[in-house]
């Protein structure tokens, strides 16, 4: 027996929302699926606030940090990164979410989703064209960043616990990996 599983697109997906159907639970659209999204927990909100505060004092006006917003990308997909660093477009973001041209950089900070977010949005954010993806292992306390993209995928993964690490889009910022596991302590 087989099957056919129905594949959302993002203008269905928008008029389902603007329907009111997902009030009750937060879920994210990755290649045409509807994916629940897990509670956010009080340090996963910790992360992602105190990191984007962090991040805000280090760019200034160069970058707006969105955290737990939505990106809207070309493949049926409308993920929500934890923080995504993008271009200071102002009202432009009243008309749509920001697009891969518009994105420096994301952030997931990973716990539970780690799995996920190593494998299937690191996958789609590289086909998407994202220039750089960043993911901070709170179980292990590293940082992985990937970059370099050739035919929709990264092709450098580094791993850092320590130093400083500069992002593609400003190699003259220099963020201290410690504040990014451990922030203001």
């Amino acid at each position: 027996m087989s099957f056919t599983t129905y594949k959302w697109t993002i203008e269905r997906y928008h008029r389902a929302i603007d329907a009111g159907l997902f009030d009750d639970q937060p879920v994210e659209l990755l290649r045409g699926d509807i994916v629940v999204m897990p509670p956010e927990r009080e340090p996963h909100a910790y992360y992602n606030s105190e990191v984007g505060d962090y991040l805000r004092v280090l760019l200034g006006n160069r970058a707006k940090i969105r955290e737990a917003h939505p990106i809207t990308l070309p493949n049926d997909s409308e993920p929500i990164p934890d923080l995504a660093i993008v271009k200071p477009l102002g009202a432009v973001y009243l008309e749509h979410h920001p697009y891969p041209d518009d994105i420096f950089w994301l952030i997931e900070f990973s716990n539970t989703t780690l799995g996920k977010d190593l494998n299937e949005k690191k996958a789609i954010y590289g086909e998407a064209g994202i220039a750089e993806y960043w993911v901070v292992n709170l179980q292990d306390r590293a940082l992985k960043v990937f970059r370099d993209l050739e035919n929709g995928r990264y092709t450098t993964e580094q791993t850092f616990k320590t130093g400083l690490v500069s992002p593609v889009a400003f190699p003259d910022v220099q963020i201290q990996v410690q504040q990014l596991m451990n922030p203001q302590q």
